[in-house]
């Protein structure tokens, strides 16, 4: 119990940090900015030390799965303090954040190319912004994007090399899918099927649909909004972590479809091995 109650505190701290952080970490924010900020980073952690102090999940999908779910924070989690520490930048210098910026600035520039996703995200901007904005959503894309990335390749690791998710014991279907119902019909091997090549696939275009959904949507959203910092932030991190994090879950689907289908294949051996020695 208090192991429990612990892992779920330090959890749901996390969670808050990781909404607070460019709050804490930008100068100049406003007090009304700041206190909105406090009030959905402590409603964040409290619903994380909830969904992890409950006996079986709600919503959150392969809770008992690690290391997916930290997987997926720690890439938001480092694309948030990355991007907050470039913006930090721009108005106090420091040697970290100038080489946090010259590394994100280089990446930016060679993977912006044409009908690349940082090019996109880059022409998202109004015609009129400013050459120093587009350059900074250009560096915050690009170091955003490789660390979706790595993300994802990471967890192609895990699956391949480190037979995740039964690496460290029996692995529970229903348990870590909570949202997935095996009784709306179908075959579940082909619904699982279905769903990761779904999510993989809306995974990869995201990054090049959501940059066109938010210029078809200028008539309605101020562009100006984009000059705040903490806008910056969110939507870029957002842009990135949403895909990955679909193609992740689409990779995790994909492999649970796997040790089904290789359960299956052992029970119909064993039933027909049994047959053929009661027969014998």
């Amino acid at each position: 119990m208090l192991g429990r109650i612990t892992g779920a505190a330090t959890r749901g701290l996390l969670m808050a940090l990781l909404i607070a952080s460019p709050a804490l970490l930008l100068p100049g924010v406003a007090a009304d900015s700041s206190q909105i900020t406090v009030l959905v980073a402590l409603l964040a952690g409290f619903l994380t030390f909830v969904e992890y102090y409950s006996n079986s999940p709600s919503i959150l999908e392969f809770r008992d799965a690690p290391p997916f779910n930290r997987l997926r924070f720690g890439a938001m989690f480092v694309t948030v303090l990355a991007l907050s520490m470039m913006l930090k930048g721009l108005s106090e210098p420091s040697p970290a954040t100038n080489a946090l910026t010259s590394m994100a600035t280089i990446i930016g520039n060679t993977l912006d190319f044409p009908y690349s996703p940082i090019r996109l995200a880059v022409l998202m901007l109004p015609a009129d912004s400013e050459p120093v904005l587009a350059d900074m959503v250009r560096s915050a894309a690009g170091i955003s994007y490789v660390i979706s990335l790595l993300a994802i390749v990471l967890m192609v690791l895990f699956v391949r090399l480190l037979n995740w998710p039964v690496r460290k014991g029996a692995f529970n279907v229903w348990v870590n899918l909570p949202l997935f119902d095996p009784t709306a019909g179908g075959d579940v091997l082909e619904r699982l099927h279905r769903d990761a090549r779904v999510n993989i696939a809306i995974g990869f275009l995201l990054p090049f649909i959501i940059p066109a959904v938010v210029k078809a949507a200028t008539d309605l959203i101020d562009p100006m909004s984009l000059n705040n910092p903490q806008t910056i932030i969110w939507t870029i991190s957002a842009w990135a972590f949403i895909p990955a994090s679909m193609i992740m879950r689409g990779i995790a689907m994909a492999r649970v479809a796997e040790m089904i289908q290789q359960k299956r294949r052992r029970t119909y051996a064993n039933a027909d091995a049994e047959d053929g020695f009661q027969t014998a």
